[in-house]
Formats: C-alpha cells, structure tokens, sequence
C-alpha cells in the first residue's frame, strides 16, 4: 500500500499545517494506541522532543490520542532522537515517539515512531496506523498536559556513560561542542562533564526557533572559528535532534561521516561497512586497501540500517555524521559517535588530522535545488540525458547521483570527479537544466 504521510523519516511538515495540523496528530496518536494495544495487554509509550516551539504542542496532542485509546504516556521532554530509540528498547515501553525535524528549520516538524526494538517501526505497522489516521482524523482533537520525568533522560545519559571505553578524567583536550540549540543542549554538558570531558559549549541556549539556526552540523563555521581562536583539539558539531555529528580538527578541517567511518572501521577491526551512494569513492578505494568491505545503499540511515542488519555488519553511516555503531545502539547517536571518536583520539594519542590523513578524499560537491513537485526523474528527459552526457565524459572517473531529498522539496545534485574543474563543471549544467525544468 502507498504511504502518503509516512516517508523515510516519519511524518514531516510544517507544524499547524497538514499533516502536522492539531487534527491529524491527535489522530495520530488514537491509532497508534490502537495498534500498541494489539501488541501489548499493558501498553505504555514513551514521548519525546527536541527545541522548537511547536513541540510542547504537538507532545499534547499525542499524548491526548493514546489516552482516548486507552494507552498511557510518559514524556521525557527535550531529548535527542537516539536518546528516546534507547529508551524506547532498555525500558518497558512498547513504543516510542519523537516529535522532530531533525536538521529541518524551527517552522518544521516531525513524528517518528519506534518501536521496543529501538528501531523505527516496521512498514506494516506505520500503514496501520496511517490507515488508522484516515479513519480518525475527522475526530476532532484535543490536549492533555503533560509534566516531564527528569528520570528518563538520567537513564540515557547512564547509557551512554557505560559506552565510554575512554581514559576517566580526560581533561587533557580542549574541546567545543556545538549543540544546534537542539536536543543536546541539556544531556551533552551533563555527560561530558560526567566523564571528566572539559568542553565549551556553545549553541546551548535554545529558544524555539533558533535550532540549527547558522549553527550545528549544517553550519561549521561558526564551531570552525572557535576551535581555531581558542587553539583547541577538535570541535564537535550535532544537529538539531542529535543523531548526528561532525567534527572539526584543531587545524579547521571538516571530519565528515566519511571520516568518522574510517577510523572507526579500523579502531574496532570490523570487515564490513555500509554507507551510501553519497559516500566519496577515496572511502571505498580506502578501505578495499586495508581489506575491509563497503556495500553501498540509497539515501538514508533507514536503508543503511536494513543493510546493516541483512549482513550483520557492526558499522555503518552516512557522509552527513549519521553513524551507526550497532554494538552499542539500535540508531545513529550523535552522542555515542563523539564518545567514540574522543575515544580514537585518546587511546591512539593522534589528532583527528593525523587520524584521517590516510584517507584519500575525491573532490565531491552537493548542490541543491529547489523543486515545485516530485516528478519521476525519468520522466525527464533533459534530466536524465544529461545525467547520462555526464557519465559518459567522466567514463569511470567519477560519479553523478541525482535524486530527491527524502525531507524536504529539493533535488540534490552530487558530483565526484578527479578534479575539482570537472566537479564543478557538471555539476553547473546540471543543476541549470534541473532548474528550467522542475525548478520552483
């Protein structure tokens, strides 16, 4: 059956209007009460959301739904995506959900919905309570208030306090860490502090719409400039809901998730890793040089985990700095990959410059466009022959992958080539002729 609200990352909108208008959340949660209370006699979900102004609302909303389901809700208030995945599979809770936009702006919002396995809830079930959705949604609405458990995110951050395999105490490096004013803001200094991690913290004072404002992982500037004013080894950098994280070395480089994935696939010795059609070609010609495997998915850490599960891998992630340590967790985490990086860096005694040296990096560009609509791709023909011109002018030197983001109304253009003039050159035309015929 096809989905229309449910995509790769939940239901995702502008909050107030469809699908995140007040009636189709509160429907939202009256049908996945109905569904959890087929799975368990003695239901209870957990909630959860990151900084935006919207949350609070919508949490009332769902949490009004599951009670006129007959289902209970505990609401853990501002926590990372992962950090309520977690929760959702540690504690006794049949399902859990986050209301967040991840990396979106403040105006956006989103409900993704995992199940007690920590992972996001199987296809099955989110069309059940898609059509559950369709069938309710012309209820009404309504609210209830809700009061937040401080004990829910304490256990979080116990969790991740018992990943750290690091030296206690490591005041030694001198770190800033940017936390979007997202859903770090609180549980990041807590748990740095806790493992004797000393950190300037920055882009912690949330007001609702600032997350991901000219901050965060989409926005390495401004932790870039701090980390070289201040002469400190590496800067972290997470997204709005904290499944993500990019770093910044003591020299000003970016250490992307590409990045991230080599030295963890060589620090934990694993055979295999999954990324994506958008991880640069320098990573798999590295990593086939120290005889570990790549397999590559579409876009998004969804696909990537399936992989990861299909064949038992241990690692796998995004270029974007979504990392999945599937010894540890059932998600991306922020949280756990800065843990595991810091990690790299303290037990080895190397900088992240000296950690990534080895690996090669093609020249790559991202460009974006924005699109009215979402036609097929090959259904156009200027699109598609000139994606094919470009491929055939590289001839194996390079790649071109165009496609549709998963979240919002743009097509992304990606083009790696040998020189950083034949990036840019197709990646121009390309993006030229997407413009003229899909452009908004």
């Amino acid at each position: 059956m096809a989905r229309d609200l449910f995509g790769t990352d939940g239901i995702r909108g502008v909050a107030g209007e469809p699908p995140l208008d007040d009636a189709t959340v509160y429907a939202a949660g009256r049908a996945l009460g109905e569904l959890v209370e087929r799975l368990d006699p003695h239901p209870e979900v957990v909630l959860g959301m990151d900084t935006r102004e919207s949350g609070p609302h919508l949490a009332r909303l769902m949490a009004a739904g599951l009670e006129r389901a007959g289902v209970p809700a505990r609401f853990a208030g501002v926590i990372p995506t992962p950090g309520l995945a977690r929760l959702t599979h540690a504690e006794h809770f049949v399902a859990g959900v986050m209301l967040s936009a991840s990396h979106n702006p403040y105006q956006d919002n989103g409900i993704k919905i995992f199940a007690h396995s920590g992972y996001k809830l199987p296809d099955e079930q989110e069309e059940q309570v898609e059509q559950g959705i369709g069938r309710l949604r012309d209820g009404g609405a309504a609210t209830r208030e809700l009061s937040i458990d401080p004990t829910l995110a304490d256990r979080y951050i116990d969790f991740l306090a018992r990943c750290w395999a690091g030296p206690q105490g490591s005041s030694r490096l001198k770190l800033v860490v940017d936390c979007a004013n997202g859903a770090s803001y609180q549980v990041a200094p807590r748990l740095f502090e806790r493992l004797g991690l000393a950190a300037e913290f920055t882009a912690n004072q949330p007001d609702g719409r600032n997350i991901n404002l000219n901050c965060g992982s989409l926005h390495l500037d401004a932790v870039r400039s701090r980390v070289l004013e201040t002469k400190s080894d590496l800067g972290v950098a997470f997204d709005g809901d904290a499944d993500r994280a990019l770093f910044i070395s003591g020299s000003g480089r970016e250490i992307n998730g590409d990045a991230v994935l080599w030295m963890a696939a060589r620090h934990l010795a694993t055979p295999l890793v999954v990324s994506t059609t958008m991880a640069n070609l320098g990573l798999e010609k590295a990593l086939a040089g120290e005889g570990i495997g790549m397999i590559r998915t579409q876009v998004g850490d969804k696909y990537v985990l399936e992989e990861m599960l299909r064949r038992d891998a241990e690692l796998g992630g995004e270029q974007s700095g979504h990392v999945i340590f599937r010894r540890w967790a059932t998600t991306g985490d922020g949280l756990l990959t800065a843990l595991k990086v810091l990690e790299m860096v303290l037990t080895t005694g190397r900088t992240l410059d000296e950690l990534t040296a080895s690996l090669p990096v093609y020249p790559q560009i991202i460009r974006n466009v924005r699109v009215k609509g979402r036609t097929p791709l090959d259904q156009v023909p200027a699109v598609y022959q000139a994606v094919e011109r470009g491929e055939r002018e590289l001839d194996g030197r390079g790649r071109i992958i165009v496609r549709y983001s998963g979240t919002e109304a743009l097509i992304r253009v990606m083009v790696e080539a040998e020189t950083e003039e034949e990036v840019d050159r197709h990646a121009t035309r390309l993006v030229d002729i997407i413009s003229g015929q899909l452009g908004a």
